[in-house]
C-alpha cells in the first residue's frame, strides 16, 4: 500500500468516525426532547426523531446530495442526482459513498433540531411534510451555497462546524415553526407564564450529554 493510499484510508476512517458521532446525536435529541416534555407525548417525539432520519437519509441520497454538490458547485442550486452518485468526485480521493454518509447525518441533524422547538403541539403528518422539505430542498440548497461551492463560497464565506449550514438553518426553521404554532396549551394562564415540567430529567440529562459528545463529530 502506498503512502497516498494509506492517507486516504486514514482520512476515510476519520470521516466515518465523525459521521458516527453526529449520528449518535439522534438518540441524544430524542432523549432530551422526550425528557423535557410530558410523558403523554413521548411516543410522538421519539417517532418523529426516527422518521427524521428515515426520511432524511433516503431523500438526501435521492435528490438532496445532487442539489448540494451538483453543477460543479455553481450558483444557487445544484442538479438533482436521482440516486446516482457517479457525478461526484471528491478532490481528496475519499469514497463518494462514505462522503454521502457523512453529509447525510448533518442533514438529519438539521431537520431534527426543529422537532424540539415544536414539541407537544405538532401534527405528526404535517411534521413529516416539514421534514421532507428540509431534507430534500431547504438544507441541500443552503448547503450548496457554502459547502457545495456556491455563491457564498465564492464570496469567501467560511462555515465552522456547521454553525451556518446546520445549526442556523435548523434554528431558523425551528423559530418559524414555533412562531406559527404558538406556545403549548396551558403555558400561559391569565397572562402569566406557567411551568410545564418535564417527566424524566434523567433521560433529558443523558440526552444533553450525548449531544455534547456527538457534537465533536462536527
Amino acid at each position: 500500500m502506498s503512502v497516498q493510499d494509506l492517507g486516504i484510508s486514514v482520512d476515510t476512517l476519520w470521516m466515518l468516525l465523525a459521521a458516527m458521532l453526529v449520528f449518535f446525536m439522534q438518540p441524544g435529541f430524542a432523549l432530551c426532547e422526550a425528557g423535557f416534555t410530558r410523558s403523554k407525548n413521548t411516543a410522538n417525539i421519539l417517532f418523529k426523531n426516527f422518521v427524521d432520519f428515515m426520511i432524511g437519509s433516503v431523500l438526501f441520497w435521492f435528490v438532496g446530495f445532487g442539489f448540494m454538490f451538483g453543477s460543479d458547485g455553481a450558483g444557487f442550486i445544484g442538479m438533482p442526482n436521482f440516486g446516482d452518485l457517479s457525478f461526484y468526485t471528491n478532490a481528496a480521493g475519499l469514497p463518494t459513498e462514505g462522503f454521502l454518509m457523512f453529509e447525510t447525518v448533518f442533514c438529519a441533524t438539521s431537520a431534527t433540531i426543529v422537532s424540539g422547538a415544536m414539541a407537544e403541539r405538532t401534527n405528526f403528518l404535517v411534521y413529516c411534510i416539514y421534514s421532507v422539505l428540509i431534507s430534500a430542498i431547504i438544507y441541500p440548497i443552503s448547503g450548496h451555497w457554502i459547502w457545495g461551492g456556491g455563491w457564498l463560497a465564492d464570496l469567501g464565506f467560511h462555515d465552522f462546524a456547521g454553525s451556518a449550514i446546520v445549526h442556523s438553518v435548523g434554528g431558523v426553521l425551528a423559530l418559524v415553526g414555533a412562531i406559527c404554532l404558538g406556545p403549548r396549551l396551558g403555558k400561559y394562564r391569565n397572562g402569566k407564564s406557567t411551568a410545564i415540567p418535564g417527566h424524566n430529567l434523567m433521560a433529558a440529562a443523558l440526552g444533553v450529554f450525548i449531544l455534547w459528545f456527538g457534537w465533536f463529530g462536527f
